[in-house]
């Protein structure tokens, strides 16, 4: 006897020819409960997935379309990869034909459209619509989530960081006027385009920081950390460039209000029914390698010399649990899946 018909979820992809739509297609390749029906690019319309992406040969037998000839409305679920200012362009339409979009790149994060235009340079195309956009760190706002028609998936950077410190500030274990995260991400992190900073022979053996007098994300994260702990938090943020293709490490450094705290069981408790946050035992280094193609966040919680200083080691790969992953995590969760569906790979090593 045949089993039962499954009624798949529908997904389209805008954007698909980068380090976040191949990586949503290798997670989506396995998922039981989708199928791929459409997959945008301009550069590449009518060009066979397969081809572009030789990993993907026997899984997808899809070819991209050009956006303005994609059927992204009969869609369930759309995930837009595209560069920041394009899911915008499509947000509108999608909702009102009753598609939930998931936007990876930044066009829903940030509350305010003037601060968006600030950090991003260039005027929010549909301002209204952010006032519904959930945030879709599934750790802070899964109910939400569940009932969003527009979900803005977290930046790689502010995944890492707040999850190191969500425990602390949302017990009021810390103050909240000299946070400091200094974290590290793999060149991936960059997107897959022609850029001399990234090529192997600039990064390679050599790191740096950059954005030190302003980032992208640290208006995301100041935002989310702010509403967790109800008053502006002062967050110094300096992300570097390091010599690898994959992973974020964040160091993040907290003053206790007290001595009194258990730490470790603070962070154990808090994440107890998380599938994906991994707390490790006491005296802990997380490695990037250990979630390297996995959508898992692993924390080590540090009291340097049981002084008064916290220090947080939290690590991510920042193509999974930064972005494509998280985006499946927060799929399942809005057609009511279960949420681990698809995303339970181990990490890769070597």
């Amino acid at each position: 006897m045949e089993p039962p018909y499954i009624m798949k979820i529908k997904v389209g992809i805008i954007g698909g020819t980068g380090y976040t739509g191949v990586e949503l297609l290798r997670i989506l390749a396995t998922h039981p409960g989708v199928s791929v029906e459409v997959i945008t690019s301009r550069g590449e319309a009518g060009t066979p997935v397969s081809e572009i992406f030789p990993s993907l040969r026997g899984h997808f037998d899809i070819r991209f379309v050009a956006p303005d000839e994609a059927q992204l409305e009969n869609c369930d679920v759309v995930f837009s990869a595209a560069p920041n200012g394009v899911a915008m362009s499509h947000a509108r339409r999608l909702v009102e034909a009753g598609t939930r979009l998931i936007d990876v790149a930044a066009d829903f994060r940030l509350e305010d459209p003037k601060v968006w235009e600030q950090w991003y340079g260039m005027p929010h195309e549909c301002p209204d619509l952010l006032e519904e956009a959930v945030y879709g760190l599934p750790e802070l706002n899964r109910d939400s989530i569940r009932e969003a028609r527009i979900v803005a998936n977290p930046g790689c950077y502010p995944t890492t960081i707040t999850l190191a410190l969500l425990p602390l500030l949302a017990g009021g274990l810390v103050g909240t006027d000299d946070l400091i995260a200094d974290a590290k991400s793999g060149v991936s992190g960059a997107g897959r385009k022609a850029s001399v900073g990234t090529l192997l022979a600039e990064a390679s053996e050599s790191m740096k920081a950059y954005g030190v007098e302003g980032h992208r994300h640290q208006p995301e994260i100041h935002q989310t950390l702010s509403r967790v702990t109800g008053e502006r938090v002062a967050l110094t943020f300096v992300p570097h460039l390091a010599p690898m293709i994959r992973g974020i490490h964040a160091t993040v450094y907290a003053t206790l209000k007290s001595d009194d705290d258990d730490l470790q069981e603070t962070f154990e408790r808090y994440y107890a029914a998380e599938p994906f946050v991994d707390v490790m035992p006491g005296g802990s280094h997380p490695e990037t390698r250990s979630v390297r193609g996995s959508n898992t966040c692993r924390v080590a919680v540090h009291r340097p010399g049981g002084g008064s200083r916290v220090v947080v080691l939290s690590v991510t790969d920042n193509l999974v649990k930064g972005a494509a992953g998280q985006a499946v995590q927060n799929m399942n969760i809005m057609m009511g899946l279960d949420e681990t569906q698809g995303l339970g790979a181990p990490a890769l090593l070597p």
